[in-house]
């Protein structure tokens, strides 16, 4: 079974830490997910500025529909939202 080391808060820092900061302002905590693609930093930051595009740039879709969508996607591919 492979294991992926996950990066604590307490061991985060430069870009981790800001982008861990910057979850825990936005949620309360560092989600699984994030913490997931902590041991590649540039990645997180690439990851979460699509979310962000994606969730709240220019659409056609309100926040509700791609919400909606996302919670319908996560469920198809048996995740846990």
């Amino acid at each position: 079974m492979a294991h992926i080391h996950l990066v604590s808060d307490a061991e985060a820092t430069g870009l981790l830490r800001r982008l861990f900061d910057e979850a825990i302002a936005r949620a309360g905590r560092v989600f699984g997910i994030v913490r997931l693609m902590s041991p590649n930093p540039p990645v997180l930051e690439a990851s979460m500025a699509m979310y962000r595009a994606v969730m709240f740039g220019p659409s056609p879709l309100s926040r509700a529909q791609r919400e909606m969508l996302a919670v319908v996607v996560s469920a198809t591919n048996g995740c846990f939202y």
